[in-house]
């Protein structure tokens, strides 16, 4: 996309050189700052303020050496992510006020950074060639942490130059040279990176376009060199298009929305760089692929800050509301322009408060706030949706509206991008409001990822709306999928169906496995699942699982209700004479699922009666 029609011999004469480049206002330019709402310059000054004198967390080797040790991988993370979300904030607190009071700290905070042995994070300590507990300082790898670091670097050189000169010239000349022999050389002088695309590599995920679009920014805010500037963008358009090749036609965002911002967000950013640096030349904005990249996270989207959250997210999800406007003002999509103005005027200030402290995602939400404010556009709650690629339905009972019932299913394999066992899982929500659930995503440990991830109750199926045969739970691996999916939509019913019967293990005797979804949008609108089964042999070992946070109640006819402290509620119907009903708790250890879901999940149980080889279960879903 990128490669084929922007690398060409005109390419260079094309790119704004270093100078020229001035994508956001420095410091120096005194009205553009002095004419940001002054909530904007109050937030982030008083958020600087109390870190005046701030005594950097100290980041010890033997904290490194607690995930290799305990696979504790939280405690080096968030000292590390402390540390720039600190500088970062004093950064932007200097640019407002301009009197000098952060200067100090600002240094203290880029003299602590560049003297880190290792930008990146334990947890990516496998890209080094020689594996130890400690990092190779021999092996300048880039990864995550590590890019963003550098773009973090850069974008405070940038801001901050004349200001850090005054003071000593040794830190602008620190922050050059930290910067590219851990970054930039890096990164023109090799393509063994997996995250890069260049080796036929079987899986490319959000670290394609995260890491090239903060490399991308340290080499336009830091390089000189016009070679070396070109031959950066030449190879970041080459390793996008291995991202955007292998990137499903209608959109879909596998890894799920948590990590949207970080697929289709930095596939975002970094087409923002490339159209920036060569003043609008480099424009890919009208593809289909780049819309649809962009309106998935609007159709995924259920009501406040929630979010269909299969894979690895959590169900509320905190997008980046002026990146979501500046998104779909790029495509021309009013949907996705107010779905990130309504997460602004949400929010307010406390909105341009961003994960990772990128600096590129703050400057814009800074500049255009008032733009992003005052904005009205096209509801983003549209009625239904369907993602081909990853199989993942998406209904509500009505356009423009969150009231009502909300529904998202899904086929697709386990073998998918921070994937869980999930073939055939469903959600339902009321009014907007959570009521049977996916439980999402866990702190990440040395578990999280490689061999022993599937030991993790979050990512077993038998954690998720999903029955249970003969004890046995569904697999990973790709092989592992629906088959016979078929989405239908018409206007009094959407429905979704699919053999999961492939997605466990042969020895679990399940020869087909049907399960299908409907939401019937009539004078009583409801949601049926069905599952017709047939099963190798006979057998009373048949379970099915739905999850929810609130407690359940049971009624004398069997009936179950959920209801939220709102009083939203939905009622659950099954054949009591073919079933079973039981609860667990599921008490919450995990922070991350504590601050989504509370201290307590509870795992409701239908558990077959009457022993059968083959047969149906229908549960209804209705307010």
């Amino acid at each position: 996309m990128l490669a084929e029609r922007f690398i060409n011999d005109n390419l260079g004469k094309c790119l704004l050189n270093r100078d020229n480049y001035r994508p956001f206002p420095t410091i120096e330019d005194r009205n553009q700052w002095n004419q940001l709402p002054l909530n904007l310059r109050s937030f982030w000054i008083n958020e600087a303020t109390s870190k005046l004198h701030y005594a950097w967390p100290t980041i010890t080797a033997t904290q490194y050496m607690d995930y290799s040790r305990t696979g504790n991988r939280v405690d080096f993370d968030n000292a590390s992510w402390k540390r720039r979300e600190v500088l970062a904030s004093l950064v932007i607190a200097e640019c407002f006020e301009n009197q000098g009071r952060f200067m100090d700290d600002i240094i203290n905070g880029i003299w602590c950074i560049c003297e880190e042995t290792f930008w990146g994070i334990p947890g990516h300590g496998y890209m080094m060639k020689r594996q130890d507990p400690l990092p190779d300082i021999s092996d300048q790898i880039i990864e995550l942490f590590s890019a963003e670091t550098a773009a973090l670097l850069a974008w405070t050189h940038y801001l901050l130059k004349t200001k850090l000169d005054g003071i000593s010239i040794m830190v602008s000349e620190r922050i050059q040279h930290e910067v590219k022999r851990r970054i930039l050389d890096p990164y023109l002088q090799r393509n063994d990176f997996w995250w890069m695309g260049f080796n036929q590599e079987k899986m490319l995920n959000n670290w394609n376009s995260w890491c090239n679009s903060n490399c991308l920014a340290a080499f336009l805010l830091l390089e000189d060199n016009p070679n070396r500037r070109e031959a950066a963008v030449v190879k970041a358009m080459r390793s996008l298009d291995m991202y955007l090749h292998r990137l499903p036609s209608d959109g879909g965002c596998e890894e799920g929305p948590k990590y949207w911002m970080y697929a289709g967000g930095t596939i975002f950013d970094s087409l923002e760089l490339l159209h920036g640096v060569s003043g609008g030349k480099i424009d890919v904005y009208q593809e289909p692929l780049i819309r649809h990249i962009g309106c998935y996270i609007y159709k995924a989207f259920i009501d406040d800050s929630y979010f269909v959250n299969f894979a690895d997210s959590q169900a509320q999800v905190h997008i980046p509301a002026e990146l979501t406007y500046r998104y779909g003002r790029r495509i021309g999509d009013l949907r996705l322009c107010e779905l990130g103005a309504r997460v602004q005027r949400m929010k307010r200030e406390e909105g341009t408060r961003l994960e990772f402290s990128s600096l590129f995602r703050l400057l814009p939400a800074l500049f255009n706030y008032t733009e992003v404010e005052q904005y009205s556009g096209k509801s983003p709650y549209i009625r239904d949706a369907w993602f081909d690629s990853i199989q993942i339905m998406v209904a509500r009972e009505q356009e423009g509206s969150s009231k009502g019932l909300f529904l998202a299913a899904k086929g697709g394999h386990n073998g998918e991008s921070h994937n869980h066992n999930d073939i055939g899982q469903f959600i339902v929500y009321c009014n907007g409001s959570p009521m049977i659930i996916d439980p999402g995503l866990l702190t990440y440990t040395s578990k999280s990822f490689f061999s022993e991830r599937y030991t993790l109750w979050a990512m077993q199926s038998g954690y998720h709306n999903l029955p249970m045969v003969n004890g046995v739970q569904q697999q990973d691996g790709r092989q592992f999928r629906a088959d016979e999916v078929e989405y239908n939509l018409n206007d009094k019913v959407t429905s979704l169906s699919m053999n999961i019967a492939g997605a466990y293990p042969e020895f679990a005797g399940i020869r087909s496995w049907i399960r299908s979804v409907h939401f019937y949008r009539d004078l009583s609108p409801n949601i049926k699942i069905s599952d017709n089964y047939l099963l190798n042999q006979v057998t009373d070992d048949i379970t099915q699982i739905l999850i929810t946070p609130h407690p359940p109640i049971t009624q004398e006819n069997g009936d179950i209700i959920l209801q939220d402290k709102n009083y939203n509620r939905i009622k659950i119907q099954y054949d009591s004479e073919m079933y079973a009903y039981s609860v667990e708790k599921i008490l919450l250890e995990d922070e991350i699922m504590r601050e989504i879901w509370g201290d307590t999940l509870y795992r409701m149980k239908l558990t077959a009666i009457i022993p059968a080889a083959q047969g149906e279960c229908v549960i209804r879903i209705s307010r």
